[in-house]
């Protein structure tokens, strides 16, 4: 089974040459992954031990005509958090030195590396999304709901939390947990 430790999502477009320094780069077989998820967009991946033995494999995808997708799964055990660091530095770099767009990474460190939406224009109905979403009353019980761990960065709580807030679903939240989104907005 394969599951994702590290996801960045970019895009741009990438010459022949761009894509076999990629391949080079991450030293990436040349065919596709055949299994787990996203295998069908998979141009090229690597599997490989960590240093603590976790069986892991690195994989490029492409997404539509200009969308590229760099997972590391594991197929067993957690891999270090060194590794997964490693990989996250790699990947920025990657998407940096190939001119491409860093769109999101998952689970984000830093607030840039966070999906924010675009706002919906002032003159357009606003989405139903979230509108019926019963958020619970204590702020560290939100955080999951969000798709973050606890222990997530501070930085990328606030960009979460600030996109919560701009949802429907916010006004109905209980009057608890936006008193404390607010005063931990406010550094408290």
């Amino acid at each position: 089974m394969f599951w994702p430790v590290l996801r960045a999502l970019s895009h741009g477009e990438l010459t022949s040459h761009q894509l076999e320094w990629l391949r080079t780069a991450f030293r990436l077989d040349a065919g596709a992954r055949t299994e787990g998820p996203g295998a069908a967009q998979s141009i090229a991946h690597r599997s490989f031990d960590d240093e603590a033995g976790a069986r892991l494999v690195l994989d490029v995808a492409g997404v539509g005509k200009s969308g590229w997708v760099f997972t590391l799964f594991r197929t067993g055990r957690q891999p270090s958090s060194a590794t997964v660091e490693a990989h996250r530095a790699a990947f920025r770099d990657a998407v940096d030195r190939l001119g491409l767009t860093l769109v999101e990474i998952t689970p984000a460190a830093t607030a840039d590396e966070v999906l924010v939406p675009v706002a919906e224009p002032a003159d357009q109905p606003r989405s139903a999304l979230g509108a019926h979403w019963a958020l619970p009353g204590e702020l560290d019980r939100v955080w999951v709901h969000l798709g973050l761990r606890q222990d997530a960065p501070r930085e990328v709580k606030e960009v979460k939390l600030r996109e919560l807030m701009r949802t429907p679903a916010w006004s109905a939240a209980p009057g608890d947990v936006q008193r404390q989104a607010d005063a931990f907005l406010a550094g408290d």
